[in-house]
């Protein structure tokens, strides 16, 4: 039976008695919902998915995004992301950078990010305790906070979010051996506008949707202008009240919820100190039908 036991922090909560290799039962999957948009953070221990068993969990919440011309996927499964400082035969194994700073996964695609899925498989230790844990913020609860002249300001208010932003952040601060976008793909990844209040689907309360990784600006504001609000925002969702860590443990899986959070993978890990995630990542592309989330939660 399906236990769902949370941190008691601003974020998190541990979910047992399932397995997750099976197709989810509809009140399973209800509850798995509910837990989503209340804790932002799930945590399921002991789940030790292979590829297309992480792949058929991932799809139940939507569809997941395939990068064009990744070469970091499981062979065959190109929707299911290697995230690794694992060599093999003196060659990595997986995209070693990935997340190493503030953001919100996918909001520079026209449609949202709605979950991410990590499946650990090899968690880096020192001195018995797990390094490279994964940071969040709770964007919802950051966003209940605001007062309310500043809810009336946002509201209508939309932001500019775009990959090129994170993508040089990555080069020039992380030292990433990426090249610089094409034109190609850019012109497949242009720049996006979405909301700066969004209204979460599960919830219904308020979200700050803006993140330090891809949102650029503010529209309609100038420069000046749209640099001190978001700069007041963002420093609004780092405040520590807002922060949960999640230390990993082997066979962990983990599902959050981008729409209402800000991540990093913290990168306090050698290269000789073997980090191995596999990863899926859900569009929003069912979550904001209302008959879908009504359906989903009647379970």
């Amino acid at each position: 039976m399906l236990s769902i036991e949370p941190t008691g922090q601003v974020l998190g909560a541990t979910l047992r008695g399932v397995d997750l290799k099976q197709d989810l039962a509809p009140r399973d999957f209800a509850a798995i919902l509910r837990a989503l948009g209340e804790h932002g953070v799930l945590r399921f221990p002991g789940q030790w998915l292979d590829a297309p068993e992480l792949k058929r969990f991932s799809e139940r919440f939507g569809e997941i995004q395939v990068l064009r011309g990744n070469p970091n996927h499981e062979p065959g499964i190109p929707e299911v992301t290697i995230l690794s400082n694992v060599k093999k035969d003196g060659k990595l194994i997986g995209a070693p950078d990935a997340g190493q700073s503030w953001h919100t996964d996918m909001t520079y695609s026209r449609t949202k990010g709605f979950v991410n899925v990590l499946s650990a498989w090899k968690v880096p230790m020192r001195d018995g305790k797990p390094v490279g844990s994964t940071e969040f913020t709770n964007t919802q609860a950051a966003a209940a906070d605001l007062a309310p002249e500043m809810i009336a300001r946002l509201t209508g208010m939309t932001a500019t979010h775009d990959i090129e932003m994170f993508w040089e952040y990555m080069r020039r601060e992380k030292g990433s051996k990426r090249p610089p976008m094409s034109p190609e793909m850019r012109a497949q990844r242009p720049p996006v506008s979405h909301p700066v209040l969004l209204r979460h689907p599960i919830t219904g309360r308020n979200v700050l949707y803006i993140n330090p990784g891809f949102t650029t600006h503010i529209d309609g504001l100038p420069p000046d202008e749209s640099a001190a609000l978001l700069k007041t925002l963002l420093d609004h969702v780092f405040q520590p009240k807002y922060r949960y860590v999640h230390e990993w443990a082997e066979g962990d899986l983990l599902l959050w919820d981008n729409l209402g959070s800000w991540h990093m993978a913290r990168p306090d890990y050698g290269p000789e100190e073997y980090r191995l995630m596999k990863r899926c990542q859900v569009m929003a592309d069912r979550i904001f039908d209302p008959a879908f989330v009504q359906e989903a939660l009647a379970a």
